[in-house]
């Protein structure tokens, strides 16, 4: 079990790198246009402030939390109108987006232990929720990088997201209306940092006798499970029906199925 102390303070890493790739943008770069279909860079830390708010909120003021959810005009629409909500100039965005994420850290931490927190269709622990939250950032930094055309290291605190992704597996196959599967899935992973005493150390997930099969690398596993690639741009190796049928379907994410990326080759085409 990952410490509630230990995910905050790589939530606060995650969140660091991503500030430290936007503070110096300006305002034309700000407005450019990421991946997410209709979304700037301005979006993107707009959509991280407004969850970040949400999830606050939750863990301060439950009954304010549900009547920000039965009182939205559109709910289909929750998402997105979060974002332009808190769309501003980034002089006044980055402040909030930074005293937003501090509270809900407190938040988090000062939340009793077993206490559950509401959340859009279900309840988190805490440690749920700081996990949901690094795996936001990055996947939604990672829309940033891809708009700047930078790359961002791949960093241990993977291994939040990878294991994020892999509890989902039911929960993608449900959010995509198909039958849940009944066998397990083993999935090994390259760690994106060996190191000097772990060269070729391997995240492992799901029970060692399992038939079916998913390997590769943890990053690749990471965005696969974000949406943030296509499969086919991925060297991700399903073996078996329930591993094959997942990798088309697979979201960290809670809601309805996003519409993920078209490959490289089409998108280039």
């Amino acid at each position: 079990m990952v410490d509630l102390t230990d995910l905050l303070t790589d939530l606060a890493a995650e969140s660091a790198e991503l500030d430290a790739l936007v503070a110096p943008l300006s305002p034309a770069e700000w407005a450019r246009s990421t991946p997410a279909p209709g979304w700037t860079i301005g979006h993107q830390i707009a959509h991280l402030a407004w969850t970040d708010h949400a999830a606050q909120l939750a863990a301060t003021d439950a009954d304010a939390f549900y009547a920000s959810v039965t009182t939205a005009p559109d709910p289909a629409r929750l998402v997105d109108a979060g974002a332009e909500a808190f769309l501003a100039p980034a002089a006044e965005l980055l402040p909030r987006w930074r005293a937003g994420r501090t509270a809900l850290a407190a938040a988090l931490a000062a939340t009793p232990t077993g206490e559950k927190l509401p959340w859009y269709g279900t309840t988190m622990s805490p440690a749920s929720m700081a996990t949901a939250r690094i795996m936001e950032t990055w996947a939604h930094g990672t829309d940033v990088a891809d708009a700047l055309e930078v790359t961002r290291p791949a960093t241990a605190r993977l291994r939040h997201i990878a294991h994020l992704g892999f509890r989902t597996l039911r929960h993608s196959f449900a959010a995509h209306g198909r039958p849940l599967p009944t066998g397990s899935v083993r999935v090994e992973l390259t760690a994106p940092q060996p190191t000097a005493e772990h060269a070729d150390a391997t995240w492992v997930y799901g029970p060692a006798d399992a038939a079916d099969r998913v390997t590769g690398p943890a990053l690749d596993f990471c965005l696969l499970v974000t949406q943030r690639r296509n499969r086919a741009d991925l060297a991700l190796t399903a073996t078996g029906p329930v591993a094959e049928a997942w990798l088309d379907v697979a979201q960290a994410f809670a809601g309805p199925p996003g519409a993920g990326r078209v490959p490289t080759a089409q998108a280039t085409a």
